[in-house]
């Protein structure tokens, strides 16, 4: 029998996620999947991302405010800007979108 791939469990995760309707569920789910450091990671650099995204702090400042180290805010700032990705940039664009709304 052969193992699943990497991709294949990742694609798994991402339909996962799909299921979920309220942001308690994907809290509650969050909860179960992370470790509390994994899920401050992930908030840290989002939260590294949307300062970047607002452009009026230095990458040394968002450092400061958010913990993050430096190449961790330099890693964010290249995904947000030139990675084909272009996940930070989506999320970050439609909750300006909604906030607007």
């Amino acid at each position: 029998m052969q193992m699943p791939t990497m991709d294949h469990d990742v694609d798994a995760l991402t339909r996962a996620l799909l299921t979920l309707q309220t942001p308690q569920e994907v809290r509650a789910f969050l909860d179960d999947l992370c470790t509390p450091s994994e899920l401050r990671a992930f908030a840290e650099r989002f939260r590294v991302a949307r300062l970047l995204d607002e452009g009026q702090s230095s990458y040394r400042d968002i450092s400061e405010k958010t913990g993050a180290s430096t190449t961790t805010v330099t890693r964010v700032a290249r995904f947000l800007r030139e990675m084909p990705h272009q996940g930070y940039r989506l999320v970050i664009d439609r909750m300006n979108e909604t906030q607007n709304d």
